[in-house]
């Protein structure tokens, strides 16, 4: 636990510097004086599924909507989350279910104001051939993962949905570049990883192995993706300027899932080392994330009732404590969510 806590510590002074120096910047990225600056966290990296935010840059919705946003690489959930309380970010993305057991177990002053996916993309993956084919066999097992990340938090939670005891699967820890050749190389059984995260794994095997994937969602259907985190004071004394950022990003995210090669090849004119093809793998594994079959809303749409189902759920898994004490008004600001 020691060094659990000591790693997200050196992650999120490591994310703080680059997040400060991002604001020193006197243009931002889109070097117009007279736009609002705006600071923007991913949630974690510059991966495919983080294109949609470089589309809206590059398409001129943040502009538009009288922003310089300047976008910087995010390294997880909890470490999003205390950099947008401190005031380092204006607004970034998180793990809705991660967001709500950080919240549960420590006041910050953020809030969450839309979700970018409709269903959790958090998951085990595995490689076929392996010891891992389902979650009965993920007992005696190792994950590798970075402490603190969305899949270790929730694992628990996972855990008791599949009928296991989580403290019988050990996770390693190990930086996220590191994992795809960790689980390649047998070094571990396993690794937490979003769903769109198959492509890069996949890759990566020197064998041509396909990949095992166990989703979180499949045994936690109301579960929310990724979600977007600004602060309390800013949703409360700038409503309309949450709106309109939200609406700006949520514009690129509907033309990345419309358009995922376009988005692919937009992300890596920002990030030049991007992998074209399996940023395109990861955002077409993404959209039935983002609408699904039987979603009918706007992209974003927050529903109380499913967000106070969620909590439930975190209460009974004893990852929120005291039970009834966290309310859905508590995490979620329904009033800047979109509607339909």
């Amino acid at each position: 636990m020691r060094f659990r806590r000591s790693a997200v510590a050196g992650v999120a002074v490591l994310a703080l510097a680059l997040v400060s120096a991002c604001n020193d910047s006197e243009t931002g990225q889109n070097g117009d004086t007279s736009l609002e600056k705006v600071s923007y966290l991913t949630s974690f990296g510059t991966f495919g599924r983080e294109a949609y935010a470089y589309v809206a840059l590059e398409k001129g919705y943040f502009k538009d909507a009288g922003f310089d946003v300047t976008i910087t690489p995010g390294s997880g959930t909890v470490d999003v989350l205390k950099l947008v309380a401190g005031g380092q970010a204006d607004y970034g993305i998180g793990d809705f279910t991660a967001t709500v057991i950080t919240l549960g177990n420590q006041k910050l002053p953020v809030t969450t104001v839309g979700m970018v996916q409709q269903k959790s993309m958090a998951a085990i993956v595995a490689l076929e051939g392996g010891s891992i084919n389902r979650p009965e066999d993920l007992p005696g097992k190792r994950i590798g993962d970075q402490p603190g990340s969305t899949n270790q938090v929730m694992f628990p939670v996972y855990a008791k949905a599949a009928k296991i005891d989580p403290e019988q699967t050990k996770f390693v820890a190990n930086p996220p570049p590191q994992l795809p050749q960790l689980l390649s190389s047998g070094k571990v059984d396993g690794i937490g990883q979003f769903v769109v995260g198959v492509p890069l794994v996949e890759k990566a095997d020197s064998k041509g192995r396909k990949a095992v994937v166990l989703p979180y969602g499949n045994l936690l259907p109301d579960l929310y993706g990724n979600t977007i985190i600004t602060r309390n004071d800013l949703a409360k004394d700038h409503p309309d300027q949450v709106k309109k950022f939200t609406t700006a990003l949520f514009k690129g995210l509907q033309d990345a899932i419309d358009d995922p090669a376009g988005a692919a090849k937009t992300l890596a004119k920002y990030v030049p080392n991007t992998n074209v093809d399996v940023a395109t793998a990861e955002l077409q594994l993404m959209k039935p994330y983002v609408k699904p079959d039987d979603f009918t809303g706007p992209l974003g749409e927050v529903d109380p009732v499913r967000v106070q189902k969620v909590i439930s759920l975190l209460e009974e898994a004893e990852a929120v404590k005291p039970k009834g004490a966290m309310k859905p008004a508590d995490v979620v600001n329904d009033a800047l969510a979109p509607k339909g």
